[in-house]
């Protein structure tokens, strides 16, 4: 009778087996840690995470401030002439309000977003028969990707228009056109004003008294925005935004090409009814409301013109106050 052994056991005559001298051991290990989502090529997480390095890489190669990555200045009377130039990201309007009255102004755009199982109400509906009609793509996206687009701050209730980037002009270009047209050149110029619906009311005084542009430097400025354009109901269509690099040597670039810089600011010693030299190329430069005129930007005026006002009243709204200058300045040329 047979003693019953372990339960697994093997029986071997001929001594214990051989070992594997530890070639089974990474086997044994694992693979490690799941990698981040991040860190892996494949994942959309990553494929988003290469993307960025790709533009980060491209924007620290080029600069901000053009191609060559210098970021200075227009330099000289030539002040170097580039391409039409967009700004660095697209915007998105969100709010079904917000994104209604856009698309009645007809802001350019490029995509409706739609969270999934939105409720319809009649902003909605307005919302999608405009885009259709204007033929922009209307695109439903889960709730989780809206809230990320949109951003945590934000409160876009289902519903996101994507905008553009602007594509300003050139300063220059913006001259030049004006001459070949036979027209008597007319720019508007801002110097620290940051709020966008200044900026559309600007840029609908311009359009209504015969301007052919405006100018806003690159840094410490307010842009062309979703805000903007619709502030400036349609105008902003018609009448070309341009961008200085450096708004100074802009002013002496556009000195040298015969225009007159005038600046407006409610400490000028030259009043504006009656202005002698409204005939001429001209330039028009408003501060901000709070600083005014920049030191640098009212040293290269040929002029710093004040609006009269009553004593109770300390200053214009700088949208208000190019209104006024430029329907003078119409009426002059008139």
């Amino acid at each position: 009778m047979t003693k019953p052994g372990r339960p697994g056991a093997r029986k071997n005559k001929k001594g214990p087996a051989a070992g594997t001298g530890g070639n089974g051991r990474k086997s044994l290990e694992g693979r490690g840690p799941t990698p981040k989502a991040t860190d892996r090529s494949w994942h959309v997480a990553g494929k988003r995470k290469a993307a960025q390095e790709r533009l980060d890489a491209a924007k620290s190669k080029h600069g901000r401030g053009g191609r060559d990555g210098s970021g200075g200045s227009d330099q000289s009377a030539g002040a170097r002439r580039t391409p039409r130039r967009k700004t660095d990201d697209g915007e998105l309007v969100t709010g079904r309000n917000s994104v209604v009255e856009a698309l009645r102004a007809k802001i350019p755009a490029t995509a409706l977003y739609t969270a999934a199982r939105i409720e319809f109400d009649d902003r909605v509906k307005e919302a999608l028969s405009l885009a259709t009609k204007r033929g922009i793509p209307v695109l439903e996206i889960m709730r989780p990707e809206m809230d990320r687009m949109s951003g945590v701050d934000s409160v876009h209730q289902g519903i996101a228009l994507a905008v553009p980037a602007y594509e300003y002009a050139h300063p220059l270009e913006i001259l030049d056109k004006a001459i070949s047209r036979g027209q008597k050149p007319l720019l508007v110029a801002l110097d620290g004003v940051t709020d966008p619906r200044n900026l559309g009311a600007i840029v609908r005084s311009a359009a209504a008294f015969g301007a052919q542009g405006v100018i806003v430097p690159q840094r410490r400025s307010v842009g062309m925005t979703a805000s903007a354009w619709k502030t400036s109901a349609g105008a902003a269509a018609r009448v070309p935004v341009a961008m200085a690099s450096n708004l100074t040597q802009t002013l002496k670039a556009l000195k040298e090409r015969g225009v007159f810089v005038l600046g407006l600011d409610g400490g000028g010693d030259t009043a504006l009814p009656g202005l002698s030299f409204a005939d001429g190329p001209m330039v028009l430069v408003v501060g901000s409301e709070g600083k005014g005129l920049s030191r640098l930007v009212t040293e290269n005026c040929d002029a710093i013109v004040s609006i009269p006002i009553t004593s109770d009243t300390e200053s214009l709204n700088a949208g208000i106050a190019v209104s006024v200058a430029l329907y003078e300045v119409a009426k002059l040329r008139a």
